[in-house]
Parts: structure tokens; C-alpha cells; sequence
């Protein structure tokens, strides 16, 4: 069996790097991050944080979200199984340019955070009017729909 075809070397360097950045196996922060429209949408799961140590930071065009998780003190027990981990965490992210920065969003509920990052209106899609002829002729995208506004000397 040939195991070098299925060694990933990109994934390999992100699980050890990963590892020692976080002080553990495993992502500390999971994320997923999708578009709707003219937002983006960041769902961080941090389950058992305490929402008044979640610290969101943009600098330039990097995002920086920490949270705390404190270790349970179980003075009347003994451990038996702990995989769950503890301490700070962080994740950084690298913003594109054309995002409207200082209108995020933040909320937490359920254990996941919610970030939305709305597109700059300087970087929206938009159509440019063209003078021909004596008469102005505007297109203007609308959904699905062009809209065409013809203006001229009356």
C-alpha cells in the first residue's frame, strides 16, 4: 500500500503549526464563513465562553477574535476524562479590501459568535453613465432586472 499518496504536506505543516500555536491537538476555534448578498458572515463556535471575555479587534485589514474558556475547578471530584480544552484562544483573519470595517456586527448566542461584515458601498457593483448623442442614457442593475432611464434636451 502506497501511503505517500494520500500525505498532504500543507495539511501536515497546519496540524503541527496549529498544535503549537494553541497548546493542543485540534482547531481551538472553528469556523465557517459564507456570503449572503452584500455581507459577509463569520460563525465562530466558542461553546462555554464567557461572552464578556470575547475581544474582537480590526487592525487594517486583519480581524483578531480571542476568547476565554476557564477550566472547571473540581475540588470535590477527580478528573477522569478531560478533552475539553481551556484557557485563551485565538484566530486572526485577513480581511479583503472593499469591506466596510468599521460597521461589523457582532453578536453571541448558543455558543457561537457571529461576526457580519458588510461590503463598502465604494466596492459594490455599479453602472456608469454614458453621455451620446445629446442624450444621457443610464443602466442601473436591479436585481435580475435592468432598469434603462433615458434623459435628453426637451
Amino acid at each position: 500500500m502506497n501511503t505517500f499518496s494520500t500525505f498532504d504536506p500543507f495539511r501536515e505543516i497546519d496540524r503541527v503549526l496549529g498544535s503549537v500555536t494553541r497548546g493542543q491537538a485540534g482547531p481551538g476555534m472553528p469556523m465557517d464563513l459564507y456570503r449572503e448578498g452584500d455581507r459577509f458572515v463569520v460563525e465562530v463556535d466558542l461553546p462555554g465562553v464567557d461572552p464578556s471575555t470575547i475581544d474582537i479587534d480590526v487592525d487594517d485589514r486583519s480581524l483578531t477574535i480571542r476568547a476565554e474558556r476557564a477550566p472547571r475547578n473540581t475540588e470535590a471530584g477527580q478528573w477522569l476524562t478531560r478533552e475539553r480544552p481551556t484557557g485563551t484562544f485565538a484566530r486572526q483573519l485577513t480581511l479583503g479590501r472593499g469591506l466596510a470595517t468599521d460597521r461589523i456586527d457582532a453578536s453571541y448566542a448558543d455558543g457561537v459568535l457571529q461576526l457580519v461584515i458588510p461590503v463598502a458601498e465604494e466596492a459594490k457593483p455599479r453602472k456608469i453613465e454614458v453621455a451620446h448623442g445629446g442624450q444621457r442614457t443610464l443602466t442601473a442593475g436591479a436585481g435580475d432586472q435592468e432598469v434603462e432611464q433615458t434623459t435628453g434636451a426637451a
